[in-house]
């Protein structure tokens, strides 16, 4: 039996994130929203000295109720919430604002234990918290980020890192806006020999299978440039012709409606605009900075090519306001809603 037989309301796990981070604290608040209650029943993963260090600060009572395994949590009480705890008690002494491989390894410990549970099918998806890299790197733990952490978990080589605008006042396309990244955490110099068409092609289709999910029969995803204007038929580079182009064409006998490349400046103002419902950027800034500007509270990150469910909000720690209660919770509470959005919409 999965969680999401009970009550017809998913079971998501939320990982703590970074201890000395923001993470606990914009889980919680999430956690406590009575909007967000109807829609999920949420399972914290995470250490409870952690979680309840971070209520404190925020003058909030919660109780949480620790449990031994995931699917204990839809037996909890009305006014608890469930707490699996998969880290090391030494994390519950990190001070906060820093970075510590203490607190790297609790992250990864949390985000690992929540994939399996994921993968077995205890809990409906995962909603995760930020980490810091630097404390990845402190734990002795050579990652860039949640996403390949969380490919090397699923065994998969297809995955893209999205981020994910649902339709409102800022993207007018009916099933909101998706923007994934065919290069990721890697650095700017190295993005023109990372391209391939084959790479770029799989980052279309994932986007095209990830717009069908959330509802769109026929998605229309455009493909940015890499270079200014396109290229301006090759006096800026080639790449568009060489790379992009045949990846686009190749979508296309496919029967997916790929469009481009476009010169990005234009695109992402015609994407928001309603044009397309999903955009394939060729690295991480291309995308980012697009969405963030527009809705830097409301962008969900997703990612693409897992068996399980993962969302995230698009922020980072934020060590300078740990502990301070001054973070907003609008990302997790987005993230959050995305993921039980798509666990009743497992596949297209």
């Amino acid at each position: 039996m999965t969680a999401t037989l009970i009550e017809n309301r998913p079971l998501i796990a939320l990982t703590m994130g970074d201890a000395a981070g923001i993470g606990p604290e914009v889980l919680l608040k999430a956690v406590l929203d009575p909007e967000l209650q109807t829609l999920y029943r949420p399972l914290i993963v995470g250490h409870p000295a952690v979680m309840q260090r971070a209520l404190n600060s925020m003058g909030r009572k919660l109780t949480l109720k620790s449990v031994d395994y995931p699917q204990q949590a839809l037996a909890v009480a009305d006014g608890e919430v469930a707490c699996w705890n998969p880290c090391r008690d030494e994390v519950a002494d990190v001070p906060l604002g820093a970075n510590d491989g203490r607190a790297g390894r609790a992250a990864y410990d949390c985000l690992v234990a929540a994939a399996h549970a994921a993968l077995r099918g205890e809990v409906d998806g995962i909603t995760t918290a930020p980490l810091s890299k630097a404390a990845l790197r402190l734990a002795g733990l050579h990652y860039p980020g949640h996403t390949e952490i969380l490919a090397e978990v699923c065994g998969v080589k297809e995955f893209g890192m999205m981020l994910y605008l649902p339709r409102g006042e800022f993207v007018k396309s009916p099933y909101g806006l998706g923007v994934v990244h065919t290069t990721l955490h890697t650095s700017i110099r190295s993005v023109p020999d990372l391209l391939t068409p084959a790479g770029i092609a799989e980052k279309i289709r994932l986007m095209h299978d990830f717009m069908r999910r959330v509802g769109s029969s026929q998605p229309r995803v455009a493909v940015c440039a890499l270079n200014p204007h396109a290229g301006e038929e090759g006096l800026f580079g080639d790449e568009e012709s060489r790379l992009i182009r045949p990846a686009v064409e190749a979508c296309r006998v496919d029967g997916i409606d790929a469009f481009g490349p476009f010169p990005t400046d234009t695109l992402m103002r015609r994407a928001v605009y309603g044009e397309f419902d999903g955009v394939v950027a060729m690295y991480h800034d291309q995308g980012h900075i697009a969405l963030k500007l527009i809705a830097f509270d409301r962008a969900v990150n997703v990612t693409l090519g897992l068996p399980i469910i993962r969302t995230s909000p698009s922020h980072g720690t934020a060590f300078d306001i740990a502990g301070q209660n001054k973070a907003s919770a609008d990302g997790m509470r987005e993230a959050i809603r995305v993921a039980a959005l798509l666990s009743r919409h497992p596949s297209c």
